[in-house]
Parts: C-alpha cells; structure tokens; sequence
C-alpha cells in the first residue's frame, strides 16, 4: 500500500479539523440496549453459514445469526505482483492456516483491475519444495480463486476490495482517464458473478479510500462518491444479490477532514440507497502517528478524546442503528507510546466480544503482510514468526470462526467428570518439506475449564518449527502443547484452537490427549 502521499495530504487535513466538543461523547446506556440478547446469540456454535445481510447495526448470517467480522488484511494483488505478496516465502496454504489458528475469521483482500488484463502474469512466487504446487501456471484471477477456495475451507471469508485502478498507486476517485468508471463497475460485476453461489466470498468493499477532491451528498456525479457507491452497488447487486456491499467513507465533509476513506459523517443526511435492502456496511479507515500525525493525538486529553473522535466521523452509524460499521483497516508499528495507546483505545472502542458478542464493530487489520512499510504486519520480516504483542492487542476483539468444508482429523478424551475436553488434531497442509497442523479443544464437561493441555507423538521425525495460541515442549517425537494466557477459560461446550508448523512433512494424524483443569 503506497501511503506516503497519505500521510502529506493527512497531515494538510488535519489543519482543517473543526475542534471536536465535550457533546460528542455519547451515553454509555445507548451501547447496551441490545448486550444481553447478543451474549445469548455469541455462544451459538457455527454462526456465519451462507451469505449474509445486515439488519439494523448488525450483520446476519443466512440463518438470522449475528456474525462478527474480525479479520486480516492480506494485500500484494494490487501492486506489480499480482498475488498475494509473502508467497515468496511459504505456501499459501499454510498462511491461511495461520490466520485461522491465530483468531482471524475474515481476509480482506486488495487487488487492482490489472488482474483483469490478459497480459497479467503473477511472479514471485516460490514452487520449490512443493510449495503452492496448485497455482504454477495460473493468472491472477484463477489464484484468486484458490485462495478464496482454501478460506472457505478452513472457515474463514473474504471481502474483496477494489484498492486500486492500477499497480501504479491509489487514486482519489473511482476512475482514472486510464480506467474509467466503465472498467471499474465491469469488473465489479465480473467479480461478482465469478463467486455467486460461492458464499465464502460475501462482499465487495467498492474503492479503496476515496479522498479530496471526492464528496459525500455534493451532488456532481463526477466526484460524489456516495452517488458513484449506489451505481456500482446496484450492478454488483445486479448479477449477485446475496452480496454485501462495502462502502468507505471520504476525506473532508462540510469542511471537516480526516484520514482518506475515514469521513462517513455525510452517511446521516445522504445514506447509500440501493436496489436491494439491508445490503450497506459502512467503512471506516483509521490509523496511528506511525502513518500520519493528526491534531487529536496531540490533544491534552488524549486517548480519553478518541472515543468523541471515532463517534464524530463514523462510531454515530452504529451507536444509532444506522447500519453495520466495518474498520476495514488500522494499523500501527506501534513504536511509539502513543500509538500503543490509541490501539488499546480502539480495540476498547471496537467492543469486547465476551461482553458485546456480534453486536460490535466489524474489523480487519492492517496488515498481515510484514511488507508494510508504515505499519508493518502480524507476521515479523521472516513471513513466519507472529509478532504476539501485536497480535495480543487484538485478542479482546477477536471472534469465532465460520462453518467451513475442511476435514478433520482423530481425537482423544478426557475421562468423565466435569472438567473434560477433547482434542480434535488436523493437518491442514503438508508440502513435503514441512507441514501445518491445528489443533481444537472443545470443553466436554459441564462447566467452564481453566486451563489445558495436549499431548500427542508423532509417528516420525517431526519436529516443531513454531507454534501460536499454546506454548510447547517436545521431547523425541513426544510433544505437550499448554495453552496461551488468553485461550486457557474454555465454557462448557466450547472450544479453543492452537496451530503450528513443523517439519518435515508426511507424518499423517497422531493420536491426541487433552487434559483439562
């Protein structure tokens, strides 16, 4: 993601901020009208089945369940090379595994309309070892398609978001002289039409941060990007009415300017209206000093002033059941102290989902990827190791996974009582070379377990190169895996995951024992 013509043009706005009154805090009842119906629906085993729709502030599943969106940014088809970066390195399949075993229950993924031209050639991908095997000799669009394959696998969904009209950069409108809105509503369809019937893709995010001289409600039809969303909404919806359709927000707004796609103050007077109803989520952008300095990080009252911020520009859509909100990224290298305070600020804001289950606000985070220059990624500069501080911020927010078609493999119990769980052991991907695996516990017993612990032997040679949401120790091909600080509580028919690599591969599913307190 090109941001350093961002972070010039952020910090111009900033000037132009209208100051922000003690009046924009809002009452705390208005939150908790709906907290204990949701709680009631959070513990719902398997929500997220089929397409979704939205109602009120939330979104549904197909069944009328509230889902959560809790996610990962996975950029690289919007640049030159036309894939997801960080193939470079592993397979993919064994990031999205990743993802899965780390809490992450939704990939956004950026692309731009270059992936639609016939002279489009992915690169930089590595097939040694067995690596991405399935995608030698594939274009952009049939990668894209395995992804979103192997997502819907594992139980996860993807929103696809038009990022750019070319791998040259971001653009402040929908359409360059090079790409006019014609190309870009085309290959929207075009997208839309490739996944119907494919539910594990549920929505399109319309483009990628709209900024000045883009308005929401001026009426031009040449730069207002409320009317321009309704259009392109209304011809995805067109060939694909189960989608949801994503729509960011504006820079500036009545004089009031803030981060590029962060500004959905206009949403109040001029809502998006489209064909189909309850189909609107609303997109948020949002981020820290380490991509931009704006005037409230340097507010007195910071971070008791961010929450008055967050409402003004979009929280005001949720807290007034508008519509569904979506942060469709925010990001930090959080190296800063004020950085780690805004992001323990935002994911207070975002709404625990112990306390608020769906009734939240729905998000990705920027990014996955390492590669990202302002923020950085959960992954570290090796494209394996997990940075787990930043992870950890993310843990209150984080929500369950979807109903997927992945297989699973043998288990083991524990032996009567109440505190009892079961361990259910699946290799996910196995390259030859190495393989990744997941591990689930479910509590079997009758009330809620404190902490875990699994143990299994491998067949062979395997070893354990890294593993996330539970610490180890191995020893010969005996290993005990206990859980991490934040996944030990485990309710009465619930259920935790770990994950982990290992090498080499071919070891096939050992028999596990989980061991509950």
């Amino acid at each position: 993601m090109s941001r350093s013509l961002r972070r010039m043009l952020c910090g111009l706005a900033a000037a132009l901020l209208i100051p922000l009154g003690a009046g924009a805090q809002t009452a705390h009842a208005a939150d908790t009208v709906m907290a204990d119906a949701v709680a009631a629906d959070a513990v719902v085993a398997e929500a997220g089945a089929g397409y979704w729709h939205t109602s009120g502030r939330q979104i549904l599943d197909a069944a009328g369940q509230p889902v959560r969106v809790a996610g990962i940014n996975w950029f690289g088809f919007e640049t030159g090379n036309y894939v997801v970066h960080g193939l470079w390195s592993r397979d993919y399949k064994s990031m999205i595994d990743q993802m899965r075993s780390l809490g992450y229950n939704t990939i956004r993924i950026p692309y731009s309309d270059d992936i639609f031209k016939s002279t489009t050639v992915p690169n930089s991908i590595d097939f040694s070892s067995g690596k991405n095997a399935d995608l030698q000799g594939l274009n952009s669009l049939q990668i894209l398609d395995r992804l979103v394959s192997y997502a819907g696998q594992d139980g996860l969904k993807v929103i696809l978001d038009r990022h750019r009209p070319d791998a040259g950069g971001q653009s402040a409108l929908w359409y360059t002289a090079a790409v006019p809105e014609s190309t870009w509503i085309a290959n929207l369809k075009a997208l839309a039409t490739r996944y119907k019937g494919q539910d594990t893709v549920v929505g399109i995010d319309l483009h990628n941060e709209p900024h000045d001289p883009a308005c929401w409600g001026c009426g031009d039809t040449a730069t207002d990007w409320r009317l321009a969303a309704q259009r392109a909404g209304n011809a995805v919806l067109s060939v694909n009415p189960a989608l949801l359709i994503f729509v960011e927000g504006v820079q500036s707004f009545n004089g009031v300017s803030g981060w590029w796609g962060g500004n959905l103050m206009g949403v109040g007077q001029y809502p998006v209206q489209l064909d189909v109803a309850n189909r609107v989520v609303y997109s948020a952008h949002d981020y820290a000093t380490s991509v931009a300095q704006q005037s409230w990080f340097s507010d007195p009252t910071f971070p008791a002033n961010m929450p008055g911020i967050w409402d003004k520009y979009w929280g005001y859509i949720f807290k007034q059941n508008i519509a569904p909100v979506w942060v469709g990224e925010f990001g930090t290298t959080l190296q800063s102290t004020v950085d780690q305070k805004w992001l323990t600020a935002l994911v207070s804001y975002l709404r625990p989902t112990s306390t608020y289950g769906a009734d939240s606000f729905h998000w990705t985070f920027w990014s996955w990827n390492p590669n990202s220059g302002d923020t950085g990624g959960i992954l570290k500069d090796d494209w394996q190791t997990v940075d787990t501080v930043k992870d950890g911020y993310l843990t209150s927010v984080k929500a369950p996974g979807f109903p997927g078609s992945g297989g699973s493999g043998g288990g083991g119990g524990g032996g009567g009582g109440t505190a009892t769980c079961a361990a259910a052991y699946t290799v996910s991907s196995d390259w030859g070379g190495g393989f990744n695996a997941e591990v689930k516990v479910t509590n079997t017993g009758t009330t809620a377990i404190g902490s875990w612990k699994v143990t299994w032997t491998f067949g062979g040679a395997q070893q354990i190169t890294s593993m996330w949401n539970a610490s180890y120790t191995q020893s010969g091909a005996g290993v005990t895996a206990v859980n991490a600080s934040h996944n030990g509580t485990v309710p009465a028919g619930g259920s935790a995951s770990f994950g982990f690599g290992g090498a080499p591969g071919g070891g096939g599913v050992p028999s596990v024992t989980c061991t509950a307190a």
